[in-house]
């Protein structure tokens, strides 16, 4: 069975920085798309990054560009999602994503609140 379990989030301040995680078992990552999404309060739920399987090529939204580095682990089956320069705007529950055609999983979520 495929889980993805998700840690790090947590409340900083605007222009703080948050590095979050996500390891997965029952599965390699390097064999799924894996991404970040997010979703705030009365809003759809967004992508954030994305690592494309077998490539270390990660794509990101307009709104983070810049800010924030999608990493990949092989060997800990980890993903990882550097937040830089985090603003108020950023706050939301980021969910890890795995993907692979009609296939998707994910994670419970982790809580980000950046607040002054």
């Amino acid at each position: 069975q495929v889980q993805l379990i998700e840690s790090g989030g947590g409340l900083v301040h605007p222009g703080g920085s948050l590095n979050l995680s996500c390891v997965a078992s029952g599965t390699l990552i390097y064999i799924w798309d894996m991404g970040w999404f997010r979703q705030a309060p009365g809003k759809q739920r967004e992508l954030v990054a994305r690592i494309v399987r077998k490539t270390d090529d990660a794509n990101y939204s307009d709104s983070v560009r810049g800010r924030f580095t999608m990493t990949r682990d092989v060997a800990k089956n980890t993903v990882y999602l550097q937040m830089n320069n985090l603003e108020i705007e950023d706050t939301a529950i980021y969910y890890c994503n795995a993907n692979f055609l009609r296939t998707d999983h994910w994670g419970q979520g982790t809580q980000v609140t950046v607040s002054s």
